[in-house]
């Protein structure tokens, strides 16, 4: 005799279906190819937590973040699959140089370019490889070779705020990462910068709640947590901004304006031996143009025990941005 599954047997011999990494990797692509790509983003980074050995998958978000103008970031994922596993993606060569050249560090740009060029000579990327080691040798813009009219445009939204976040403008900086925010609102500086422009000029709380609310969406968030150590340390709230200090303590990032933003975080909290260190390992030909680099590496190197270096780093500083001149020097506890 036949025997028959009951309803509940049926239920229970029902194999619950649980979504893998490659189920994740595969929305995330949809969502990229639809230019969805904060969609995408989260996606892949579901795929990565589920499979965190895929180096694939970690390529394909360092590419979302280099549409959405995340140049420092896509790099940053990009070195980590290198570090990993080797020559198995020679291709990340390629896509490093690409960003580098977005970001104007043409010099870093060539290098990753010739290194492609030479281990993967009949790579999938070699021609664009070639193509932009081309344009690397003139040492010139060709927009039409291979950027494109809103990256061009985020580009000179990007300097023209970074020159008015740099001087404290901080009248002139608001309106332009409003628009930003509006025009790109993909790129994830922008409402970090709104925010920390925000606190020091506008609403202290608001800026403390956006900043809080994006940390919970991103709990790894670099921006967020030197922004927030800032933010309660400017009122006094001792104990969050250690928390937030700790998070970044032992981060070391692989781009120089991301390593600075850690060394002023530390400086401007008063971990002034952390910060000098840090400092130290910074590569000044980078970063002569920012002031914060003068600015708190002086005031750094003052409180560690190093005036006459301080003073040097101070005077430099106000020599190259003479906006700096305003402050009243290292010697004040900032």
């Amino acid at each position: 005799m036949t025997e028959t599954l009951t309803s509940q047997d049926n239920i229970d011999k029902i194999i619950p279906f649980i979504p893998e990494g490659q189920f994740y990797y595969k929305k995330g692509v949809e969502a990229f190819q639809k230019h969805k790509f904060d969609i995408a983003l989260k996606w892949l980074k579901k795929a990565v937590e589920f499979s965190p050995d895929e180096a694939v998958y970690h390529c394909q978000m360092s590419i979302v973040y280099t549409e959405i103008g995340a140049f420092h970031v896509a790099n940053q994922i990009l070195t980590e699959v290198l570090s990993k596993n080797g020559e198995a993606y020679l291709d990340c060569y390629y896509l490093i140089a690409n960003n580098y050249a977005h970001l104007g560090l043409l010099q870093d740009a060539k290098k990753y370019v010739e290194i492609y060029i030479q281990k993967a000579p009949e790579g999938d990327f070699i021609k664009e490889a070639e193509s932009l080691l081309g344009f690397l040798d003139l040492g010139v813009e060709d927009d039409e070779d291979w950027t494109y009219e809103e990256e061009d445009e985020l580009l000179i939204y990007q300097e023209t705020v970074f020159y008015h976040l740099q001087r404290q403008e901080w009248d002139e900086a608001l309106p332009l990462l409003e628009e930003m925010m509006g025009l790109f609102p993909e790129h994830l500086a922008a409402k970090h910068e709104y925010s920390f422009a925000t606190f020091f000029h506008r609403d202290q709380d608001e800026a403390i709640r956006l900043e809080e609310q994006w940390l919970q969406q991103e709990p790894q968030s670099l921006y967020c947590h030197t922004n927030l150590a800032v933010f309660y340390f400017e009122r006094g709230e001792q104990e969050k901004y250690e928390a937030h200090i700790q998070s970044i303590h032992n981060v070391y990032p692989i781009h120089e304006q991301q390593k600075l933003r850690i060394a002023t975080t530390l400086a401007h909290t008063g971990y002034y031996s952390e910060a000098y260190a840090r400092f130290q390992a910074l590569s000044k030909t980078q970063l002569k143009g920012h002031a914060s680099y003068y600015k708190w590496y002086s005031i750094a190197a003052f409180h560690t025990g190093e005036p006459s270096k301080a003073l040097t780093l101070w005077e430099e500083g106000c020599k190259r941005h003479p906006s700096l001149s305003k402050d009243e020097g290292p010697w004040i506890k900032q």
